[in-house]
């Protein structure tokens, strides 16, 4: 499954799967949307899976949007490997 993302009043959500086929892609727009917007909220309720690539995509922007003084944040209950993963890292 592909993954779709949907800008709302500000808040962009994410329907799909957020795999090594569809990382690369997500950084790349995330990496513009960083670039044009002070604050960036993205909404994983509708993800059905992510992988580790999926996982190190949302580190990369988030170093990013740290290196920009951007605000980026994830919001959502939806996959919860990406929670169980950044948990892990944060232990390590």
């Amino acid at each position: 499954m592909a993954l779709q993302i949907l800008e709302n009043n500000g808040t962009f959500h994410l329907s799909g799967n957020l795999n090594a086929t569809t990382s690369r892609a997500f950084i790349i727009h995330f990496e513009h949307v960083i670039n044009s917007f002070k604050k960036v909220t993205v909404n994983i309720e509708k993800v059905k899976e992510i992988d580790t690539n999926g996982v190190a995509a949302f580190k990369t922007l988030l170093a990013n949007a740290l290196r920009e003084n951007k605000l980026f944040s994830v919001i959502g209950n939806g996959c919860k490997d990406i929670y169980n993963e950044f948990n892990h890292s944060q232990m390590a």
